[in-house]
């Protein structure tokens, strides 16, 4: 790689003497050098949901990959990144969508202020990620547990998904009477058409990894466990082909464009419609919320269990 003064991608004020380290708390990144990948993990505090600063957080992450022409910091050196995964460090789900529990409380106070600001983060913070940071890096979703609502989005933000069998996807809004509106239709139409992304939407079910794959949804099917593995050996077989796959999905963008008026007016259809729900619908979003805050106590427990077998004590 050109140092930094030779490299016309980079700034000089870029030096990595100069640039101010961020701490994150609930993304993990870690840089393969041989491969060029850079694999962010979520680790949510929590519900395993989009809190308002993991969502910073990525945020960060993704505008300083755009930024920096689809370079990291790794070991004091810029570093480029020709491959972008997305995973969680959470056993047994990718993400479980929007924070439920403050949609709650800022439809029934009418927040819309709030509510635009949470879904104008969301949007910010994926489209880079969309545009593949200026079809220069390869994105690829690597879900290895439950992705639904805006999980299920995210995944579906990147150019190639890779997920572990029987894991399960779906899009649930339609249960409360809302819709998904951090660019699922956007995502959707253009692999499999208007007309089963509308029945998806309206549906309101889950689908099993392989049952996505068969619609062309999803690109690859992994065995349980072997996510990771499926990832690599994804790259391995592609990273021959790396200029032209690159230039695959810029033809992709030039004829399917997403652009961020697009995701952003959306987000905003979503807003009004949240606002306008109430009454027994909201009654569902709440008993929702309640199953994300069982299945997160459900996974403490498992933990908690889990240690106390590592350490050889007895589990009643």
């Amino acid at each position: 790689m050109l140092p930094t003064d030779q490299n016309p991608q980079l700034k000089k004020t870029d030096r990595p003497d100069l640039w101010p380290r961020r701490q994150y708390q609930q993304v993990d990144l870690v840089y393969d050098k041989t491969w060029r990948a850079l694999w962010t993990y979520m680790k949510p505090v929590g519900v395993p949901c989009f809190n308002q600063d993991m969502v910073e957080e990525l945020h960060h992450v993704f505008h300083e990959l755009n930024h920096h022409e689809s370079h990291i910091l790794h070991e004091e050196d810029w570093q480029p990144v020709n491959y972008c995964v997305i995973g969680s460090r959470r056993k047994g789900v990718f993400n479980l969508g929007g924070n439920l529990a403050l949609f709650i409380n800022l439809i029934r106070e009418q927040n819309r202020d709030a509510l635009v600001e949470y879904a104008k983060l969301c949007v910010d913070a994926m489209y880079p990620r969309i545009k593949g940071y200026n079809c220069a890096t390869t994105t690829i979703s690597l879900v290895q547990g439950d992705a639904l609502g805006g999980g299920f989005e995210f995944a579906l933000s990147s150019q190639i998904i890779v997920a572990e069998a029987n894991t399960k996807m779906g899009l649930p809004e339609i249960i409360f009477n809302l819709f998904p509106g951090m660019g699922a239709y956007s995502f959707l139409a253009r692999r499999i058409g208007m007309r089963k992304t509308e029945e998806m939407m309206l549906s309101g079910n889950t689908y099993r990894a392989e049952e996505l794959a068969d619609m062309g949804v999803i690109d690859v099917v992994a065995p349980v466990g072997e996510g990771e593995n499926a990832v690599l050996e994804l790259i391995r077989k592609k990273n021959r082909h790396l200029n032209g796959m690159r230039s695959i999905y810029e033809c992709r963008n030039h004829l399917w464009p997403i652009t961020f008026e697009e995701l952003r007016d959306i987000a905003m259809l979503w807003v009004d419609a949240a606002l306008k729900i109430g009454g027994k619908d909201l009654q569902l979003m709440k008993q929702l919320a309640m199953a994300q805050c069982s299945l997160h106590a459900k996974h403490q427990r498992n933990m908690i269990n889990t240690d106390k077998t590592s350490n050889g004590l007895e589990i009643a």
